[in-house]
């Protein structure tokens, strides 16, 4: 089997031949490269040409960006772009055009011949009703703004309705990706951000306006957000929305509970990344934990955030030898 054919197979709760799909889902940090750089990472290669070097899978991203690189840009992170209406006005011409979405029709044509092939997994990266507005109001003002400017956050997750849609009807005609993910980021360890009063009135209507049109190209949908998923998980699913990643270990998400609870959710991510810097006794009782939920069908391993710099080149290629291994158990 080819890689988009192993990823499919998993998300359809099928078996693979041979192993499950091997990716390291979220790219590598920048410090964790240059730390491979001194740990005797050959010279001149990239990011991308790690895939290869550490034989991952890969699973590409089309990313739908929203914000054009003229919109101003905070002075530090979690400052406003826009303040208010006004705000909004000003920067309404730099952001969902029809110059992004140019760009990412060049992203999807880039990549058309390998996914054609069979050589990679695609996943289309679309913001969220959570994450968009943020981008634009800073995190704390956007946290105030639900009850600030209600009226504009309706306006901006309506806006990115329709250029989503947009985006997609341009897209799909090219390449059909195997995933739809929308990043959110709107749970910490403590749970979600938001309650569910708010998310039924300022983001509910939107995924019910995007997400039906994913499902009937029969495209899975997944929500990307760190933090305790837990409760979100039941506001998302009456949506249409099938899984969620990346489980974050530090959060306390426990994937093996989260598969009692829903047999047919889709999953992504739940390797403790921490372990990873701790030797192979370590790294093999994170995958033995694992073990019984990679059996199910529906769950595509893999760390459950970038790979930290605390993990040297050793461990990581420790880490592979033993995911290769495991993922191969999942299958027998």
């Amino acid at each position: 089997m080819n890689t988009r054919e192993r990823y499919l197979s998993v998300l359809n709760f099928q078996k693979p031949a041979g192993r499950l799909p091997m990716f390291e889902w979220a790219w590598w940090w920048d410090k964790t490269f240059e730390r491979w750089q001194g740990d005797g990472l050959p010279e001149g290669m990239q990011d991308a040409d790690l895939f290869d070097y550490f034989g991952l899978d890969y699973l590409a991203c089309v990313n739908a960006t929203t914000i054009s690189a003229e919109c101003p840009k905070p002075a530090y992170h979690g400052a406003p772009r826009i303040i208010g209406e006004a705000g909004y006005d000003a920067v309404r011409p730099l952001i969902l055009n029809d110059a992004l979405i140019a760009a990412i029709k060049g992203e999807a044509l880039a990549v058309r011949e390998r996914h054609a092939r069979g050589d990679i997994a695609l996943r289309l990266w679309l913001d969220g009703f959570f994450w968009f507005p943020r981008s634009l109001f800073g995190i704390e003002n956007h946290l105030m703004a639900f009850y600030d400017y209600p009226r504009l956050m309706h306006r901006m997750n309506s806006d990115l309705a329709d250029f989503e849609l947009k985006v997609m009807e341009e897209i799909f005609p090219i390449i059909t990706p195997d995933m739809v993910g929308f990043a959110e980021d709107m749970s910490y360890n403590h749970g979600p951000m938001l309650s569910r009063a708010m998310f039924n009135e300022f983001m509910a209507p939107y995924y019910k306006r995007v997400v039906p049109y994913i499902k009937s190209r029969n495209i899975k949908v997944m929500v990307d957000s760190d933090g305790d998923v837990a409760q979100i998980i039941p506001w998302f699913l009456p949506l249409g929305v099938d899984g969620i990643y990346p489980l974050e270990r530090q959060a306390g998400v426990d994937v093996a509970a989260l598969r009692r609870t829903y047999p047919k959710l889709l999953m992504m991510g739940a390797y403790d990344k921490m372990v990873m810097s701790k030797g192979e006794a370590e790294m093999r009782g994170e995958f033995e934990r694992l073990l019984p939920v990679m059996k199910t069908g529906g769950y595509v391993p893999s760390v459950d955030h970038q790979t930290p710099p605390g993990v040297s080149l050793d461990n990581y290629k420790i880490y592979l030898r033993l995911f290769a291994e495991y993922c191969e158990k999942a299958v027998l």
